[in-house]
């Protein structure tokens, strides 16, 4: 099936069924372009959430659908692919956090959105790159568990020297490939372009940024700017959204290794597929966990404004 035709079938039956099609910035080019809403983690979570259609098909990572089948419960959550995952969302354990939780009175367990429903579970509240500054600056603990990403930990650690944060190892492998080297080759390269970086980055680079922000966050900086040329840390999927909103402005882009391997994988005959199969690609969790994980996150949102 070529791809005109199969963008036509995808269309009538996401309109006889009465689906909405969400994608993450960093799936392929040609799926967002399809998607009815684009964006970051916690704008699809707010998007699932507000929208009335009861199927929804997941165009990222594992972690994000069942986010959004969490907030969702009565909705069919449907992953695009159900091979697509997110390595840093397993990167922290619960016998981890419980055994945090036995050595500090006084304690918040903060977590990443990239991380599974049992780790929500576990967690006094959820936060994106977008909100986690907005939420910890209302938390009254003094000690904060951050999860599992010790990059952003690292960086939101900077900003509040009145707590004390406890971090774990967990990290992105495309953010955390980006070198200082790199992005100070291209300073040389292009002295008037503006570094964007996402705080899932090493600190070395984030502190280079012009501006350390949200997947979200970077486009909005860039879009608003009067400036004419970027330096974009992150995700190579960004670009889309990037030229689109900007297409007289100039982006440039940091190595060769900054793909999501598992949002790239995400096709057309993959969204295809889950809207003929429905089922089979069905976001399924456990109702323990997830009420557990659904106090966490509807805490977010109550925070993260």
């Amino acid at each position: 099936m070529d791809t005109q035709t199969l963008i036509h079938r995808i269309k009538k039956l996401k309109k006889e069924k009465n689906a909405l099609i969400v994608a993450h910035y960093y799936v392929k080019e040609e799926i967002q372009e399809l998607a009815d809403y684009v964006g970051d983690s916690y704008y699809l979570s707010k998007i699932c959430k507000e929208r009335e259609e009861k199927h929804i098909i997941f165009c990222g990572v594992k972690f994000m659908g069942e986010s959004a089948k969490i907030l969702n419960p009565e909705k069919q959550i449907m992953m695009a692919s159900c091979k697509s995952d997110c390595p840093m969302a397993h990167m922290i354990t619960v016998n981890q956090i419980e055994t945090v939780k036995r050595q500090y009175k006084d304690l918040a367990v903060v977590c990443y959105i990239n991380s599974t429903a049992e780790i929500k579970a576990c967690a006094d509240i959820v936060v994106t790159s977008s909100n986690a500054y907005r939420i910890i600056s209302q938390l009254k603990e003094k000690n904060i568990f951050f999860v599992p990403d010790a990059q952003l930990g690292q960086y939101l650690m900077k900003q509040f020297p009145d707590k004390h944060f406890i971090l774990d190892s967990g990290y992105c492998y495309v953010h955390t490939s980006i070198t200082r080297e790199e992005v100070e080759k291209l300073k040389v390269a292009y002295p008037k372009a503006k570094v964007l970086v996402h705080p899932e980055c090493l600190l070395e680079v984030v502190d280079m940024a012009d501006y350390v922000g949200s997947t979200a966050g970077m486009i909005q900086y860039a879009t608003k700017s009067k400036e004419k040329e970027f330096i974009i840390c992150s995700e190579t999927g960004i670009l889309y959204e990037l030229k689109k909103k900007n297409p007289h402005k100039v982006f440039y882009t940091v190595g060769t290794a900054c793909t999501c391997t598992d949002m790239k994988q995400i096709t057309l005959q993959d969204v295809y597929d889950a809207l003929t199969l429905y089922s089979s690609v069905d976001i399924q969790l456990d109702e323990r966990i997830a009420k557990k994980a659904r106090h966490a996150l509807v805490r977010m949102h109550e925070l993260g404004g």
